[in-house]
């Protein structure tokens, strides 16, 4: 089991977390939101952050998901924050969400790297990646940018159009965009024979398909886990999976990575993580990845 965090940001800092909150910036702006795994302590006062901050997010009190954002006059609605590391140069729009996220988890930043070098070992022309749960689509912009067909799968249409958005920033083209229900999708593509030489999870805790389809994580990750090994490719694969549960281990990852793809000689499983200035290390989900290519 290993502790991965990104090194190779630029626009992102984590500046303090306790208190169940965190203190972040995105490019020029500083966002004060709600982090349910920060439990110790803060570092700096409370007027520290409120000076600091140009956005903080209120939860709603008959809601543990949905709030609103107190902004200062400097604060925009968007804005766009870049991402380099090696020949990957990605630009992302970022905005402020209802539900506190601002488009981009900056941890998966490690993941991104591994993708874009994954893609460039693959010997195949064109590898054709899929990406699950897709959200606002940075991973599928690695892919693509390093050279792979590929099909971007999200429940949401809203997030399709901020993700092609996503694209063009970078300037990029040619994604497959796919609103549909993640397990619905996965089905129909076993069932046509489909492969993939890539494949990307990041599935939520819950969550709605299109047509009202329930996904809850407990209850359906192992099937989508059995379907995703019929789909990747015997050779020249890669696989990524990140959960952010709060219950899920990365030892159930492995459990259930080794009982539907069996064992990989390069298999890593462990927690992401990023530390805030003053050295407090917070927690940002668990992992697992492997390939058969070499490290």
């Amino acid at each position: 089991m290993i502790l991965l965090s990104p090194e190779q940001h630029t626009e992102y800092q984590l500046i303090d977390s306790g208190g169940f909150e965190k203190l972040e910036r995105f490019g020029p702006y500083i966002l004060s939101r709600p982090e349910p795994q920060a439990i110790w302590d803060k570092s700096m006062t409370e007027k520290e952050w409120a000076d600091k901050s140009n956005a903080v997010f209120k939860r709603d009190k008959n809601s543990q998901e949905k709030g609103q954002w107190v902004t200062k006059d400097d604060m925009p609605e968007r804005w766009i924050m870049q991402y380099r590391s090696g020949p990957l140069h990605l630009r992302a729009k970022l905005a402020l969400s209802s539900f506190k996220h601002v488009g981009v988890f900056p941890e998966q930043a490690t993941n991104w790297d591994y993708i874009a070098k994954k893609v460039k070992q693959i010997p195949e022309t064109k590898p054709n990646v899929l990406n699950l749960f897709a959200y606002t689509g940075i991973a599928s912009l690695a892919a693509k940018a390093s050279g792979a067909d590929v099909t971007h799968v999200d429940a949401v249409k809203q997030v399709i159009s901020w993700s092609r958005e996503n694209m063009e920033l970078s300037g990029l083209d040619n994604i497959r965009w796919v609103v549909e229900d993640a397990l619905k999708f996965v089905n129909r593509e076993v069932r046509r024979g489909n492969q993939y030489n890539g494949i990307i999870l990041d599935p939520p805790a819950y969550g709605r398909g299109p047509d009202g389809e329930k996904w809850l994580l407990e209850e359906n990750l192992n099937e989508i886990l059995r379907l995703c090994a019929l789909l990747l490719k015997k050779e020249n694969f890669f696989f990524i999976i990140n959960l952010y549960s709060l219950g899920f281990s990365a030892l159930i990852l492995e459990n259930l990575i080794k009982a539907h793809f069996g064992d990989q000689i390069n298999h890593e499983f462990g927690e992401l993580f990023i530390p805030d200035s003053f050295g407090k290390k917070l927690p940002l989900g668990v992992f697992s990845r492997f390939s058969d290519q070499k490290n």
